[in-house]
């Protein structure tokens, strides 16, 4: 039998497939990841995850097992919710932002289920630059923000992974890349990369890199602070940046082209909220989005 802390445990490292990034979202050490992951794969008899010093990987039992307990695992975490929020009479204000726009619509399905629990409960949505997020977020003038990660900030949590997307790169339509299928890291030797304006380092040296893999420099484009003002120079044939695949549709323009990556890694996207700040209403709202975003 597993305990309750051990089922915990092997779903998120499922999900996360990073000893450290699940040591994190549990709030453990990644030792105790490690020791709960062996005494469970003890008790079973087989090994449940491929480990390399390069990557994690669930083995075939590992999937089975995956398969066969997330749906209980999810259903007593949503009865618990349920329960624990009918107790509660959650009232009042609640700002949510968001950076990325294909993360509007998951969040106004999380406001729909929100009101209809909690009638009295009211939610303002917006869309924000990244830049801003986290000022955003210690002035007060959001509770909770859905933004790409990394980020590592001693005074904000950072909720688990809700889904993740490809990367694209964008390019001006008229770059020899646009007429690529796919591109590739190597590729972004080729030409000038467009980088973000104040933002935090972690997440600069994560998207932004300063050397492809096999060594050669990336050449260092204008700072932008506006996804519209990096577009304008994309556009304009001043560089290439990185986005999602989803830019496609929903930033398209007769001037950049957006090509797929093939060996780029996804990008994560969570729920942000301050540490000290957070009530029930952003932990039964973080819960609803968790909720919907399994269910995708």
């Amino acid at each position: 039998m597993m305990e309750r802390h051990e089922i915990e445990v092997f779903l998120t490292l499922a999900g996360e497939l990073h000893f450290g990034r699940t040591a994190d979202v549990l709030g453990v050490s990644q030792g105790r990841v490690s020791q709960t992951v062996k005494a469970i794969e003890r008790r079973i008899g087989a090994p449940l995850f491929d480990r390399s010093s390069r990557r994690v990987a669930l083995t075939p039992l590992g999937r089975q097992l995956r398969a066969d307990l997330e749906p209980h695992h999810r259903g007593i975490q949503q009865a618990i919710s349920r329960a624990t929020e009918t107790a509660r009479s959650l009232t009042g204000r609640l700002a949510v932002g968001y950076t990325a726009a294909w993360s509007g619509s998951l969040l106004l399905r999380a406001v729909d289920r929100l009101r209809a629990r909690h009638p009295d409960c009211s939610v303002e949505i917006h869309e924000d630059s990244y830049g801003a997020t986290l000022q955003s977020l210690r002035t007060g003038r959001t509770d909770l923000h859905l933004a790409e990660l990394p980020v590592d900030e001693p005074d904000i949590t950072v909720g688990p992974t809700l889904f993740s997307d490809a990367r694209a790169l964008a390019v001006p339509a008229a770059h020899p890349l646009a007429a690529h299928e796919t591109v590739c890291l190597e590729d972004l030797a080729l030409a000038p990369l467009i980088v973000p304006a104040g933002m935090p380092q972690v997440f600069v040296d994560a998207h932004y890199l300063r050397h492809t893999p096999s060594g050669r420099p990336i050449p260092r484009g204008p700072a932008a602070s506006r996804w519209q003002d990096f577009l304008t120079l994309v556009g304009s044939g001043k560089g290439v940046t990185l986005t999602s695949v989803r830019a496609a549709t929903f930033y398209a323009r007769p001037d950049v082209t957006y090509v797929p990556f093939r060996d780029a890694p996804p990008i994560r996207y969570a729920l942000l909220w301050p540490t000290r700040r957070a009530d029930a209403k952003v932990h039964a709202f973080s819960r609803i989005v968790a909720e919907l975003a399994a269910d995708t």
